[in-house]
């Protein structure tokens, strides 16, 4: 794999306290764009990882952790947004394979507690708990190697850098040209009085369930995906259960043939494709990294895709849906669903059918929206181009404009 074929890293520091859209905006904006920049390039596409460093999950022993899907999902959708903003301003493309001048970039939670003592004996390893998320020890054990690492020039932002070179140690070896410090932001952290409480963590689900059309997978679908991964009950290292299963529904292609441009919508294939190779970054934690430059086995059965990872204990099914309740109406064991505000009204239709054939109903998951108004400086201009960039629509149409490929 060629160096600049390789994804880039960006780590960003603690998240600011309270958690709201400006305030993220405050802190990560100024890195983000700057990293962003710099990947963007006329003869191709650039990939880049996001690593957020937070202490957020919670419980004593790693078989046992916890964390708030609320404030998770809240974290997702203020970075994607960001990235969005500043893509739709430089004219950077966000989708997945989106050519010259695109960026696809990926926001990957990280749990690093910065109170969190080493012993000099410690080794890094890949030690997965039963959530997605892993410790800063893991990560750098399975990403690597790196086209370019991005740090930020903060006490905290050096604080995460330096912790994250002393677990990545002999995973690559980096020039100093490799390793660029961006600007930072400005973090607000509100001391909590001792009465404050802590935010409710959320109960995790064997069997997790989305839907979606997933065309030209953009930071939108990004932030779909990743708020289900964060649900999955992942069974402990050598637990006897079966894998927890996320079951995605992608809309079928003769669903889609009186969409805009509809000669430009992907295939079911290629959709469901992408699907599963975004989440493979999530999931999948190999000692050799990316190095082979291998992408996840993918296994075709009665059309559908069904990827392992992580030895077997998180299993991904992209099947084709072929109307409006998909897999939730014939999977029984389903117990969480994925919405968004567009489909919000979609879930209680979802659980009055299962109702009537006496299924239990199923716990809905709202996702926040990608919202330009909240973060961004110039409102009336900036929503509009933002919202071209996160719309499978708005880019089929630039695609057809560039005579780009038809399915």
């Amino acid at each position: 794999m060629r160096q600049d074929d390789l994804p880039s890293l960006l780590l960003l520091p603690y998240p600011p306290d309270p958690l709201n859209r400006a305030s993220l905006n405050a802190a990560y904006r100024p890195s983000l764009k700057s990293a962003l920049s710099k990947l963007r390039r006329p003869t191709g596409a650039s990939r880049l990882v996001v690593a957020v460093a937070w202490p957020i999950l919670h419980g004593q022993f790693l078989r046992s952790k916890t964390l708030s899907w609320s404030e998770a999902q809240a974290l997702l959708a203020g970075i994607y947004s960001i990235i969005s903003i500043v893509c739709a301003q430089l004219s950077i493309g966000t989708e997945v394979d989106g050519g010259p001048n695109s960026v696809d970039a990926t926001v990957v939670l990280i749990d690093d507690d910065r109170n969190k003592r080493y012993t000099s004996d410690f080794r890094p390893a890949i030690e997965p708990n039963n959530t997605v998320v892993v410790d800063m020890a893991t990560f750098a054990s399975a990403y690597f190697p790196w086209n370019l690492i991005f740090s930020v020039r903060s006490e905290l932002g050096f604080h995460v850098y330096q912790n994250y070179l002393k677990f990545a140690e002999g995973k690559q070896t980096l020039l100093q040209s490799q390793l660029v410090p961006v600007e930072g932001g400005l973090t607000l952290n509100i001391a909590k009085g001792e009465s404050a409480a802590s935010p409710t963590q959320t109960r995790t689900y064997p069997v997790v369930c989305l839907g979606g059309t997933f065309d030209y997978l953009h930071p939108g679908h990004k932030l779909l995906l990743t708020a289900g991964a964060l649900l999955l009950q992942v069974p402990r290292r050598g637990d006897p259960s079966p894998p927890c299963r996320y079951i995605i529904g992608i809309t079928g292609d003769e669903m889609l043939r009186n969409k805009k441009f509809a000669e430009y919508v992907q295939t079911w294939e290629e959709r469901a494709r992408n699907v599963i190779i975004f989440l493979a970054q999530l999931l999948e934690l190999s000692p050799r990294g990316w190095k082979d430059g291998t992408r996840p086995r993918i296994d075709e059965k009665d059309g559908d895709f069904k990827a392992t990872f992580r030895d077997g204990t998180i299993q991904i099914e992209c099947v084709r849906i072929q109307d409006a309740f998909g897999p939730t109406i014939t999977v029984k064991e389903i117990e969480a669903l994925i919405v968004s505000g567009e489909t919000r009204s979609g879930g209680q239709a979802v659980n009055d059918k299962r109702a009537e054939q006496g299924w239990h109903a199923l716990e809905v998951f709202e996702v926040d929206v990608l919202d330009a108004e909240e973060v961004s400086d110039e409102p009336t201009k900036t929503e509009e181009n933002f919202a071209s960039k996160i719309s499978s629509t708005v880019i089929r149409q630039q695609r057809a404009a560039r005579g780009g490929t038809k399915i």
